[in-house]
């Protein structure tokens, strides 16, 4: 192909370059976490893999371990140097900045320092070790696989980099730089309202919206004009159930969406994994719900059981999944069972039983007890906390929104299938910078 050049890992523009890692960076393995290398009075703090994720350090929970003065001088941290996992996973990289004067690393990571700054750019090498890493897969099987995988410090120093010239190097750790920062501020926003809705989740089933007296019932202080019944007084329960596997009639080219439990995690469920034939339900247990009914996860892997959904869609579920339907005329509305059960998804999971797994069954949800005020007081805390979940929503998307963008723009920024003077920056950057606000 004209103009490009040919190389082991993949074709390139006739001005990027390949080099072993070590024609770049001098490579350092840290100091050896032992009893022995305690014991001193020049206790400082030292990095270990837990501490380092991909261009992120996690300085929170530092180890100490004696240093000496010779230990120091050859181990000590220089802003721009890389920090790379030995083990676990392997090759994860951040990048020191100096947020402490002294601070130093075991040997299960690599420190990986330019030999001449005009040859490379730390943050671009950080990216480019990401991609070949985690989703180019360029470097499977270059590791010492042993009883415990691992990159030694020759395998590091063998490993080929494809380096565009300088000026691109840090266009291009600009942008996914741009990138990642918004996706971290989502993040950060996502965990800011999970605790702010979980904060007023306790406050509402507790104190209610009026400030009136609680009483206290075998629940828990509840406001004291609000009723305390079985969950089963209320509400009408009904289960799934799954079509037969071996029949390929109930599954292929099925167009009735059909839950799972793992597809149970609060939220509002507009699509589904797997759909069912109109034959696969009539042979089964399994029935329609329509939008708006109420799911919960009667057993599942892992945090699971216990958890709400309501379906945005009409959907036939598993046997795992129960349906919670409110009886006509008790004046308590689906969204206000959703957000109760939320709140006590802890008191709900304790209830299942089990010799190997701990599950719920109907029995259990229907004798559940559940505390309600009148319906204008019920929408009004539905309305104050369907506010957050809106909140909370458009920053999930948000973040996926830009996780799909960086992951898009890694894999072809580092294959050259776009160059990053070809980008609309101003466009890109305005768009993450919305994700940052």
């Amino acid at each position: 192909m004209d103009g490009t050049i040919t190389t082991e890992l993949g074709v390139f523009p006739p001005d990027w370059r390949v080099d072993r890692f070590d024609s770049l960076f001098d490579v350092q393995q840290g100091r050896q976490v032992s009893k022995r290398n305690r014991i001193g009075e020049n206790q400082r703090p030292f990095l270990r893999t837990k501490n380092v994720f991909w261009n992120r350090l996690d300085l929170a929970d530092l180890d100490e371990m004696h240093f000496s003065e010779a230990d120091e001088l050859r181990l000590a941290l220089k802003p721009d140097d890389l920090l790379i996992c030995e083990g676990g996973d392997i090759g994860r990289t951040a990048i020191w900045g100096g947020a402490l004067t002294r601070c130093y690393y075991q040997n299960h990571l690599h420190r990986a320092r330019i030999r001449a700054p005009k040859t490379a750019d730390a943050r671009f090498v950080l990216f480019w070790l990401w991609y070949a890493f985690e989703f180019g897969n360029l470097y499977f099987g270059r590791g010492n696989v042993t009883t415990i995988p691992n990159l030694s410090q020759s395998k590091l120093c063998e490993l080929p980099l494809a380096i565009p010239p300088l000026a691109e190097q840090r266009k291009i750790a600009g942008v996914l730089g741009l990138v990642q920062r918004a996706m971290e501020q989502q993040d950060r926003l996502i965990g800011l309202t999970t605790e702010l809705k979980k904060t007023l989740l306790h406050q509402l089933f507790t104190q209610g919206l009026h400030g009136e007296p609680s009483k206290q019932t075998e629940i828990g202080p509840v406001p004291e004009s609000w009723e305390v019944v079985p969950l089963g007084d209320i509400a009408n329960l009904q289960s799934g159930g799954t079509p037969a596997r071996d029949k390929h009639e109930y599954w292929t080219a099925g167009d009735i969406p059909w839950v799972k439990t793992g597809e149970i995690d609060y939220r509002i469920i507009q699509t589904t994994e797997e759909k069912i034939t109109c034959e696969g339900l009539a042979n089964s247990a399994a029935k329609v719900f329509p939008k708006g009914t109420l799911l919960i996860a009667m057993y599942g892997q892992g945090v699971t059981r216990g958890r709400v959904g309501l379906l945005g869609i009409d959907a036939a579920t598993n046997q795992a999944c129960s349906a919670i339907m409110p009886r006509h005329g008790q004046r308590v509305s689906t969204q206000f069972i959703y957000h109760y059960l939320e709140f006590h998804y802890e008191d709900l999971r304790q209830m299942g039983h089990g010799a190997n797994q701990r599950n719920l069954n109907a029995a259990l949800i229907k004798g559940f007890r559940i505390s309600f005020p009148k319906s204008d007081e019920q929408a009004r805390i539905v309305e104050a906390l369907g506010v957050l979940d809106t909140k909370l929503t458009l920053h999930q998307s948000t973040h996926a929104r830009l996780t799909d963008l960086f992951r898009t723009l890694l894999h072809q920024l580092m294959t050259a299938q776009i160059r990053v003077h070809a980008l609309d920056l101003p466009e890109l950057t305005s768009f993450a910078a919305k994700g940052v606000r």
